[in-house]
């Protein structure tokens, strides 16, 4: 299909569709100059190996393929629209954070390419590509072993990350990493990078096995499906909600004058705390927006209310979820551990 016969189709619509019926490429679209960015600053840095880049359902490297995907709704903006309503925010959709992610994955698409992971100085430094992935990893925010360029302190998830994250600092123009990582353990690390992709300079990929479209079937599915299964990967996190917790922080009782309902103190401030929270904990809109509507259901059962005056209820409100979010960060769950 082209562009045309769905960008002006109505959300329920265009959500029947599979996203392999929308003819979707990256050629000829904002992202084609992204991506040759990345080539250019791969050719300044003296490298020959220019990953290819193909349309995907999420950012990722294929494990063992030094090729780069790039999630579909990037791609047209009828689709961004649709990402933002369906969760929020659409990742990658500035230059910024779009190169940011890219560089990122060149990182894992060139650890394939030559086999960087299999030498030992590389697992010395960075540790063993066969450690066990998990969904969730405890970071130590004041660490100074690992670099800090996406957000959630991604370097310390898993070596391949880790590699990822110091090859993307290591890539970015313009950063004087030397000056910015000084007195960090994690400048050993760049350090070993910059040695390393310096004799790689010229060099042909090792491995590049053939991409095959029919290995990677991902996008034969219906966007409905899609979002389903996208909302449902934060949904499954969600615990048991608070009703000591929210009936301290709401505790108005019947006598007290000019009190509201709690539930409604929250929908009418819920643009704000959310995006409060997610600048200082930097956890997905939609992850927050879902907490905050669990929070307005269960303070709505329990008809709880709150003073129309109070000063101090949007920091402790504030406070309050932004513990929730630190802990799910920290453990995989809302819910504290008593």
């Amino acid at each position: 299909m082209e562009p045309a016969s769905w960008a002006a189709l109505g959300d329920d619509e265009l959500l029947e569709k599979k996203i392999s019926q929308l003819g979707l490429k990256l050629e000829a679209t904002e992202l084609q100059p992204l991506i040759q960015q990345l080539h250019d600053e791969l050719a300044a840095k003296g490298l020959a190996f220019m990953p290819p880049c193909h349309v995907g359902d999420e950012w990722f490297v294929p494990v063992g393929i030094p090729a780069i995907f790039v999630p579909f709704f990037l791609v047209h903006d009828r689709l961004r629209k649709l990402e933002r309503k369906m969760i929020l925010e659409v990742e990658g959709e500035t230059p910024e954070w779009f190169m940011k992610l890219m560089r990122h994955e060149a990182g894992h698409a060139y650890s394939y390419a030559y086999q960087l992971y299999k030498k030992k100085r590389w697992q010395q430094t960075f540790g063993l590509a066969s450690t066990e992935e998990t969904d969730f990893y405890r970071p130590r925010p004041y660490s100074r072993s690992y670099v800090v360029h996406l957000d959630d302190w991604y370097a310390q998830s898993h070596p391949d990350e880790d590699f990822a994250e110091t090859f993307a600092v290591w890539l970015t123009p313009g950063l004087d990493w030397r000056e910015r990582y000084k007195d960090w353990g994690a400048l050993q690390k760049i350090e070993y990078v910059d040695e390393l992709m310096r004799s790689l300079a010229g060099k042909p990929p090792l491995h590049q096995p053939e991409y095959r479209v029919k290995d990677y079937d991902f996008l034969n599915i219906k966007l409905k499906t899609y979002y389903a299964k996208k909302r449902k990967l934060y949904e499954d996190s969600y615990p048991d909600f608070y009703d000591n917790d929210l009936r301290q922080l709401f505790a108005a009782g019947a006598d007290v004058p000019e009190r509201v309902k709690a539930s409604a103190y929250l929908r009418h401030r819920r643009r704000v705390l959310m995006e409060s929270v997610c600048q200082w904990t930097n956890e997905s809109k939609y992850r927050v927006s879902k907490l905050l509507t669990r929070l307005i259901e269960r303070c709505n059962q329990l008809d709880l209310h709150v003073k129309a005056d109070d000063p101090q209820l949007d920091l402790r409100l504030s406070s309050y979820i932004t513990t929730l979010v630190m802990n799910f960060l920290f453990t995989g769950k809302f819910k504290r551990t008593k």
